[in-house]
């Protein structure tokens, strides 16, 4: 298995993932879904990295799977494994305490949209497009599309996008609130990295627990949720890098978080 269909780079506290198979516009097959769950759980345990950027090689960011890898299977084990790997990546993305940042650089359809949905801050570029193609060829959105799209936009357009399989335009994507914010192609990067960067100053720890908080109140009750809030708070004013953020606001100078 070739770990050059997922490349990671580190610039400071940031780590760049791209999903590199630019032939086959960044297709997820089999092979690269376990890289790409490998490489996700390595920077997830790396304490130097505090912000994940994950964007394509080339001109898509990912096209969806792989559709030849797809129609070569046969018989209910290969679909139901394929499917199990689709979501423990899918939800190791969504889920892991670091905070992650799509960099949409082109065509973004089934499991690249799915794949958006499981990260945190979404920049597109212009020219980027978005879709959930599957219904077009007698499937639908099985890698968390079904689920995460009604709790992200508007139920009605959700659903106009999967019963219709149309493609939608970076700026309607930002309209709907898929993405947050649409710039210039040759800008992407650049903004991407200034947002990162700017989120890796803050503190780890309460980044941490921020997501977490996050993640796990968005599948509680209000009231757990609430009550979740409150010990997760608690967790956090008790830190050092609270403390350190306190001193530093009376001291009128930036603060120096250290993760705990």
């Amino acid at each position: 298995m070739s770990q050059d269909v997922v490349l990671v780079e580190k610039r400071g506290a940031v780590a760049l993932l791209t999903i590199n198979r630019p032939k086959t516009l960044n297709a997820l097959d089999m092979a690269t879904l376990a890289v790409l769950d490998e490489k996700v759980s390595m920077l997830e345990r790396d304490e130097t990295v505090r912000v994940v950027v994950i964007t394509g090689a080339g001109k898509s960011f990912v096209a969806g799977g792989d559709i030849a890898d797809l129609n070569a299977r046969r018989g209910l084990p290969h679909y139901m494994e394929l499917a199990e790997r689709l979501h423990t990546v899918l939800r190791r993305i969504e889920t892991m305490d670091k905070p992650t940042i799509a960099a949409v650089n082109g065509w973004a359809l089934g499991g690249g949209t799915e794949l958006l949905l499981c990260t945190d801050i979404r920049i597109a570029a212009k020219s980027a497009k978005f879709g959930l193609p599957e219904i077009t060829l007698g499937l639908f959105p099985g890698a968390g599309g079904t689920q995460r799209l009604t709790r992200q936009i508007p139920l009605c357009k959700a659903k106009e996008m999967m019963y219709l399989g149309e493609h939608i335009a970076a700026a309607d994507a930002e309209r709907l609130g898929l993405v947050n914010e649409v710039v210039a192609d040759e800008d992407l990067m650049k903004r991407v990295f200034e947002r990162a960067e700017a989120i890796a100053r803050k503190s780890p720890l309460v980044l941490k627990l921020l997501k977490r908080t996050l993640v796990d109140g968005d599948e509680m009750p209000l009231g757990a949720a609430l009550r979740h809030e409150q010990a997760m708070i608690s967790l956090v004013l008790d830190s050092n890098d609270a403390h350190e953020g306190c001193t530093a606001f009376l001291e009128k100078r930036p603060a120096a978080f250290k993760g705990a």
